[in-house]
C-alpha cells in the first residue's frame, strides 16, 4: 500500500491458530456459530504472525519480526493450536529487501510472536538484521520482566545489545510515530504512519481478531490488563472509524488491512483490496 512517499507491505511469517473460547473467554458457542467466517475448518481462529516493512526512499523500518523459524503441534491443555513460523525472510525478499537493508526493528511488545526473527542467529553466529536497532517503548522495556508469555532471559541477552527505547510521540521514521497504548503488556505500542493525506494505525495486539471491533468490551487471555485494553480499543475503534485512517492488524490473516465503518448494528472490520 502506498501512502504518499511512504510504502507499507504486510511481511508473512506464518500463523498460529487460537481455540476462540479460550482467546477470547467472553464468548460464547453461540458466538462463534453466527460468526463462522472467522474460523477455519478446525474451528480454530487463525492469526497471522509476521511484521510490516514501512519503506521511505532508500530507507526501510520493520515493525515487529513474527515468530520465527518454529513449528509446534497443537496441544490439548494449551489456549493456542499449532503454529507455524519461518518465512519472513523469504517474505522480505520477495518485497525485494534483504534483512540487512533493515535500519531499525520497532516493536509492538516483547510477546515472541513479535520477536522472532530479532534475536535469531544466523549460522555464522550474526543478528540476521545485521545493522538494524532494536526500538521499544520505554515502559515495556522497563517492565519486561514482568510479562507473562513474554522474554526470556536468552531472548533479553540478545536483544540488549542493540535496544533503544523510544518515547510516546516520537518520530522514529519519516511519517511513523510511536504511540504508546499499554493493556495488552504494559508498555505496548501501536505505530501511527501517516502520508499522502491518508493515516495508518498498526495496532498490534490491541485487537486479535475482527470480531473484537464491534466487542471491544471481549479481552484476550494475553491481554495484560483486560480492563485497560478494553478501553484503549474502544478509542482505537473510534480513531479507525475516523476518514482517512486505515488499520494493520498483524494478527488478522488474509484481512491485516481495513477500515472500521459503522452501520444500522455497529461497528465492523472492512479488508481492503491491496
Amino acid at each position: 500500500m502506498q501512502l504518499g512517499d511512504t510504502r507499507v507491505s504486510f511481511v508473512p511469517d506464518g500463523a498460529i491458530q487460537g481455540r476462540p473460547h479460550r482467546w477470547l473467554p467472553d464468548t460464547t458457542h453461540e458466538t462463534w456459530a453466527a460468526h463462522p467466517q472467522y474460523l477455519d475448518a478446525s474451528g480454530h481462529l487463525v492469526a497471522s504472525i509476521g511484521g510490516l516493512l514501512v519503506e521511505h526512499g532508500d530507507r526501510a523500518l520493520l515493525i515487529d519480526a513474527g515468530w520465527g523459524p518454529v513449528s509446534l503441534p497443537a496441544e490439548p491443555e494449551s489456549p493456542n493450536g499449532a503454529v507455524h513460523g519461518g518465512a519472513l525472510l523469504d517474505s522480505l525478499a520477495e518485497l525485494g529487501r534483504k534483512p540487512e537493508e533493515i535500519e531499525a526493528v520497532a516493536f509492538t511488545h516483547l510477546h515472541i510472536d513479535h520477536l522472532g526473527w530479532a534475536w535469531h542467529l544466523t549460522p555464522s553466529g550474526r543478528p540476521v538484521f545485521t545493522r538494524a536497532e532494536y526500538l521499544v517503548a520505554e515502559p515495556e522495556w522497563d517492565q519486561r520482566d514482568l510479562l507473562a508469555q513474554g522474554i526470556s532471559e536468552e531472548e533479553a541477552a540478545a536483544l540488549t545489545p542493540r535496544v533503544r527505547t523510544v518515547a510516546d510521540g516520537q518520530e522514529i521514521f519519516p511519517g511513523v510515530r510511536v504511540q504508546v497504548t499499554g493493556g495488552h503488556t504494559a508498555g505496548h505500542t501501536q505505530y501511527v504512519i501517516t502520508g499522502g493525506g491518508t493515516r495508518l494505525i498498526a495496532f498490534g495486539d490491541a485487537l486479535h481478531s475482527p470480531i473484537q471491533v464491534d466487542h471491544p468490551e471481549w479481552s484476550c487471555l494475553y491481554d495484560h490488563d483486560p480492563a485497560q485494553s478494553a478501553e484503549h480499543r474502544r478509542r482505537l475503534v473510534a480513531e479507525l472509524e475516523q476518514p482517512d485512517t486505515i488499520g494493520f492488524g498483524i494478527h488478522f490473516a488474509d484481512a491485516v488491512f481495513g477500515q472500521v465503518r459503522r452501520d444500522g448494528t455497529g461497528s465492523a472490520w472492512h479488508p481492503l483490496n491491496v
